[in-house]
């Protein structure tokens, strides 16, 4: 159960190694069921290279439930920048799946997940993702088909280094196939990013450097939002 709340969160959160390792466990009627719940507090909101908070820190929490049949739910929110999202300053995640292990190596998780603006619903998004990860590779996609379309595809490799240090890297390319109006910007771009993770003190700590080939592209009013940018996290399971 708790690789697939980590599965979860790592969709939506800013930092992958942001996720629940303290998650609780309960009988029910249907079975036992993982809960958790997560606030993190970080230096900027980095989603595919680009900042939503226009460099400024972000408060991000999560809830999430799993069943041990494989399926979950939860819900993330985050503070994001009003001025690139129509005056929404809150951004508001909502997601299902259903991940399991094929060996003890290999693992998949297939979700579906909608991003939400509360003053600005014109601008939400739905989206359906898949995932296999394989001796600390990560491949998968992500296809968003409404409001817009955009394919998201992307590679990941975490590993273990001393000390109890996690580091993971990523690489991914968007492709929006059907622009929102109004949004300007590249229409194709790559973003990358290396975070290092280690729990101490009973936190989750993170520092990732992440960057596009954006440029002057970038899609949001502050161009500065898509350039290179080292983030700082601290997280705490509840």
């Amino acid at each position: 159960m708790m690789k697939k709340l980590a599965v979860a969160v790592a969709t939506a959160s800013t930092l992958s190694f942001a996720n629940m390792a303290h998650a609780e466990e309960f009988d029910t009627a249907i079975g036992k069921i993982d809960s958790s719940m997560t606030v993190t507090l970080a230096t900027d909101y980095i989603w595919r290279g680009q900042s939503q908070t226009d460099g400024a820190g972000a408060i991000q929490g999560s809830l999430d439930f799993a069943h041990e049949s494989g399926l979950y739910i939860g819900a993330w929110a985050s503070n994001i920048d009003g001025d690139d999202f129509g005056g929404s300053s809150v951004e508001i995640d909502y997601y299902a799946g259903y991940g399991g292990n094929i060996t003890d190596d290999i693992s998949y998780d297939l979700q579906w997940a909608t991003y939400t603006y509360p003053k600005n619903s014109s601008i939400d998004v739905e989206e359906a993702l898949a995932s296999l990860s394989l001796y600390g590779f990560t491949v998968g996609a992500k296809y968003a088909y409404d409001p817009s379309s955009a394919l998201y595809t992307y590679v990941g490799y975490d590993f273990a280094l001393p000390y109890d240090i996690g580091l993971g890297l990523h690489y991914g390319l968007t492709d929006t196939k059907d622009p929102l109006d109004g949004v300007d910007g590249d229409e194709k771009y790559a973003d990358w990013a290396v975070t290092l993770g280690k729990t101490a003190l009973g936190l989750d700590w993170a520092v990732m450097y992440s960057d596009t080939d954006l440029g002057s592209d970038c899609a949001y009013s502050d161009s500065d939002s898509c350039d290179a940018n080292v983030t700082l996290s601290v997280s705490k399971s509840l």
